[in-house]
């Protein structure tokens, strides 16, 4: 146990993840994108292509943005309040998104993409309390926990929304079915979901005591300097932690393209309906929620390396699976196994990433395990969709995914875990 940590701290912390997953779950991938494309957007083939443009723009302004604000709030001391900050702006975000009606494009995918960003930043500044959180020998269960809680909150989530708003006759709370206003509803589901059950980490979790911020023109002096020293540390003493980055790179374009498009191929190689498609959504994150949570266990005795390449291994044999899958069933058994592989792989990266950080720089290096994930997001569907095309089938651009597992599993056997722990550890914070 931490000296000085509250009981109770680690739960706390946790229940952010059980807060944020409803806006991943509901907005970002089962409810409101297809509600835009097919609704707001002028048709699903152009609402698509936007919606896609939306994601990109997210991910661009987040790859540049994590780092920078990582040095301000390590700097400063501010985590906390930029966590608090950026969760207002995308709970906000999440209830104007009830407003936009059909035609409203504009206006829809402007709320939706700072929504996006303002969640996307907040994870930076959560993901940076976990190794003050958690014991050195049990960081792995720890992330684990968070994240498996994470699945189960927006799975219980996604369920309140289908049978209170989505799939009844009498919408609760009064909601009318028409203009799409029960569906639209859902938004105002997440931001109050979200804002209650990520209160926890405010009022329970320590934070360090605030530094006084200076001018806005300081502060982006001492953020560059800041960065720029970073930049010149990991280069020289943290060459564990940058190839551990570069292989993020590559194999989270992989499990990026895999959840943008997973449901896409099981549509159209395997004819499944709407319903179908969220019912396998929902059955893929139990998997993958208690994947996360074993696979803790496993992390914490072997390592996260060790973990992660377990993941990457199983993902390369559930997907060769699916995409070699004769019938629908089949489809099913490898669509699963590989959804117990996806939790233990995202939850394994962060908490490899939690052993590799410094004490004095935590926040600032999570911001460049969030650029490690948003930079070349975009290769993965765009390369499936050019081999898609080009081949004339599904099959076919769903095996570029191997590729970037393939490559990132190569790259992550050249990341020694105990050199990347101990230079963390004998990290000596340079004052300015």
């Amino acid at each position: 146990m931490n000296a000085g940590r509250p009981r109770g701290s680690v739960t706390a912390w946790a229940l952010y993840d059980f807060a944020n997953s409803a806006f991943t779950t509901l907005i970002v991938t089962f409810i409101y994108a297809t509600y835009f494309t097919r609704s707001i957007a002028e048709n699903e083939t152009l609402g698509t292509t936007q919606w896609a443009w939306a994601i990109t723009i997210t991910a661009l302004v987040v790859a540049v943005l994590s780092p920078y604000l990582g040095a301000i709030a390590d700097r400063y001391n501010v985590r906390h309040r930029l966590l608090l900050l950026s969760t207002i702006a995308a709970i906000a975000g999440s209830a104007l998104l009830y407003l936009p009606g059909k035609g409203q494009v504009l206006l829809a995918l402007v709320i939706f993409t700072l929504a996006n960003i303002a969640f996307e930043v907040a994870c930076v500044f959560y993901n940076a309390y976990l190794p003050d959180l958690a014991p050195k020998d049990k960081i792995g269960r720890v992330s684990g926990f968070g994240w498996g809680l994470g699945y189960i909150g927006g799975l219980l989530c996604l369920v309140v929304a289908l049978f209170g708003f989505v799939q009844t006759d009498s919408p609760i709370l009064g909601f009318s079915t028409e203009g799409g206003a029960h569906i639209r509803a859902t938004n105002l589901l997440v931001a109050v979901w979200y804002g209650l059950f990520a209160i926890p980490i405010f009022l329970v979790v320590p934070h360090r005591k605030a530094a006084r911020v200076p001018d806005v023109r300081r502060v982006v002096r001492e953020a560059n300097a800041q960065l720029y020293d970073t930049f010149t540390e990991i280069r020289s003493r943290y060459k564990s932690l940058l190839r551990f980055l570069v292989a993020r790179l590559v194999y989270n374009d992989g499990l990026v393209t895999l959840f943008a498009f997973g449901g896409v191929y099981a549509v159209g190689t395997f004819g499944f309906n709407t319903e179908e498609v969220i019912i396998f959504g929902i059955a893929l994150n139990v998997t993958a929620g208690l994947g996360a949570f074993l696979f803790g266990f496993i992390d914490d005795r072997l390592g996260g390396k060790a973990a992660i390449r377990l993941s990457l291994f199983g993902l390369i044999v559930f997907g060769t699976a699916g995409i070699l899958a004769p019938s629908a069933t089949w489809f099913w058994v490898a669509g699963l196994g590989a959804g117990l592989m996806v939790g233990p792989n995202q939850s394994a990266s962060r908490s490899l990433m939690g052993r590799f950080v410094p004490r004095a720089k935590q926040t600032e290096f999570f911001g460049f395990f969030a650029f490690s994930g948003k930079a070349t997001s975009f290769l993965g569907p765009l390369l499936l969709g050019q081999v898609t095309l080009l081949a004339h089938s599904q099959r076919a651009g769903m095996a570029t995914i191997l590729a970037f597992f393939l490559v990132g599993l190569w790259l992550l056997g050249r990341v020694s875990e105990k050199d990347g722990i101990s230079a963390a550890t004998q990290h000596v914070a340079i004052g300015r």
